[in-house]
């Protein structure tokens, strides 16, 4: 992780430091078998950012999804292939829910 932040300006103890917070909160698995710091995922990308959205969700959006999508549409450009991904995702969601 540290050599794909090396152009960030980013200390190798600070990403150490960050990795041992991610490590403590459940969402890293360190391996002692070797004497460098081996870090691995210990979920699946997905569930991780389930959990991390769930999160900001409630943090910074009062748990309101309408907020934070119109929060996120507004903050960057969207492409139309994206908008439409979005737009048939939430179709099928609504099939989905009924």
């Amino acid at each position: 992780m540290h050599r794909a932040l090396r152009n960030k300006k980013t200390g190798y103890t600070t990403v150490l430091k960050q990795m041992q917070v991610m490590n403590e909160k459940g969402l890293l698995e360190r391996n002692e078998r070797y004497r460098s710091h081996l870090y691995t995922a210990k979920q699946p990308r997905e569930r991780t950012q389930q959990r991390l959205l769930s999160d900001l969700l409630q943090r910074a959006f009062s748990g309101s999804a309408k907020h934070l999508l119109l929060g996120l549409l507004s903050s960057q450009p969207i492409s139309s292939e994206e908008l439409a991904e979005i737009k048939q995702a939430i179709r099928q969601f609504e099939e989905n829910r009924q």
